[in-house]
């Protein structure tokens, strides 16, 4: 008797783990179809480029994003607007230095999922999602939230967001009117954005 009633909790105990496995799964993000590009304005004009993400991990329960994070790696940081290479060459290293995001310092930059929540009435082509988490920038951790156009098909997951960061909350200081007076047109805006695509497969 007492081994028919432990035989029965066992296979109770399977159950449940077999269940609770099928309802969340875990998938990497897909490096070759994911990408992040950055854009920062100034009073004259702006300067965009592209980062690489080092390695991502989404969480899914019945193919519905609930969790996850992807990881930034700031040594590949380019400069896509300006055609010469020398002045290329001269504002990356800027971007990587103390005056903004120290690099060598912070070589990665990561954003970790605490929320998801489905935006009601969402129209075609718009976001369908409110993501919130956890953004770090040299070493500083902050909250953030963001719209994002999520779609699941086929077991195929796309995610496109953009963020929108104010520097100024991660020790990122240089051109900003908060700190500096009389900057004039050497003024930088503290708010940069991020334009993350996310892709992963649940098959």
């Amino acid at each position: 008797m007492k081994s028919n009633f432990a035989f029965k909790t066992l296979l109770l105990g399977l159950s449940i783990s077999t269940l609770s496995y099928a309802a969340n799964m875990k998938a990497p993000v897909q490096m070759d179809q994911s990408n992040l590009m950055w854009k920062g304005t100034k009073v004259t004009g702006f300067h965009e480029g592209n980062i690489k993400l080092k390695k991502g991990e989404l969480e899914f329960a019945k193919n519905n994003l609930v969790g996850g994070m992807f990881e930034i790696d700031m040594t590949s940081m380019t400069v896509t607007d300006i055609t010469d290479a020398k002045t290329n060459k001269k504002l990356v290293e800027h971007l990587m230095n103390d005056d903004f995001f120290s690099v060598p310092k912070h070589p990665t930059a990561q954003f970790k999922i605490s929320k998801v929540e489905a935006i009601r009435g969402a129209k075609a082509g718009q976001p369908t999602h409110t993501i919130s988490g956890d953004l770090t920038i040299k070493g500083i951790t902050k909250p953030v939230s963001f719209p994002a156009l999520v779609s699941m098909k086929d077991g195929s997951f796309m995610a496109d967001a953009e963020i929108k960061v104010d520097r100024t909350q991660f020790d990122i200081r240089y051109g900003s009117g908060k700190f500096f007076e009389n900057l004039g047109d050497k003024m930088i805006s503290d708010e940069f954005t991020m334009k993350v695509k996310l892709a992963a497969n649940t098959k």
